[in-house]
């Protein structure tokens, strides 16, 4: 997508009628839900391993400790990380820190779901969470560059709106995945592929 930002227009350039979406990339309303959806992978993520840690104790023998610390291991790598992610969209092309970023959650999740230990599983908890930060900052950073100063306002609230409902239903998104993905395959079932796929497409 361009990089170009789009800033508020004097009363003057207004009513003249200068139209503040020239040189915006037309497909940034395309883009919107995109994004939107990889930042929702850092949500529904949390929730799945918090349903599926009976079946992690099961299978990988983890004890009461290391299951408390695969879901903190997630949670505080995420936070600690998401300013140098956000940073990181600062110095380099955003759309490139956002497709990095979904290509690592995509590697670093099929790890989950191979992990044979509970000490590999916190491991790659532990950097599936880096990407996730590094996703995450770069829609909010996205939409105030590629968005009209009057088209804000829309974004801004549909991404308050989605969020939101993204982390209201997580928790039941997450349950039927996992149900329907079944104890080995926990992990891998957050692969965001076509995330990525779309997001090489449409975010240029």
């Amino acid at each position: 997508m361009s990089t170009t930002c789009a800033t508020r227009l004097p009363p003057a350039a207004v009513s003249a009628g200068f139209d503040e979406t020239a040189g915006l990339d037309p497909r940034r309303w395309h883009a919107l839900p995109i994004i939107l959806i990889g930042s929702f992978l850092a949500f529904l993520d949390f929730f799945i391993v918090n349903i599926a840690l009976p079946a992690m104790r099961a299978d990988l023998g983890a004890s009461p400790a290391q299951l408390q610390f695969i879901v903190a291991a997630y949670g505080i790598s995420f936070g600690i990380s998401l300013i140098t992610g956000g940073r990181l969209g600062d110095i380099y092309v955003r759309k490139r820190v956002f497709l990095i970023g979904i290509s690592g959650f995509t590697i670093t999740s099929a790890l989950c779901g191979l992990s044979p230990t509970a000490e590999t599983l916190i491991t790659c908890r532990v950097a599936q969470a880096i990407c996730a930060a590094i996703v995450t900052p770069q829609v909010l950073a996205i939409i105030r560059v590629e968005f009209a100063a009057s088209e804000r306002p829309i974004a801004i609230g549909l991404y308050g709106a989605s969020m939101c409902s993204f982390i209201g239903i997580s928790p039941a998104v997450g349950g039927e995945i996992d149900e329907a993905a079944g104890d080995g395959d926990i992990g891998q079932v957050r692969n965001p592929q076509l995330v990525g796929a779309l997001g090489n497409d449409v975010l240029r």
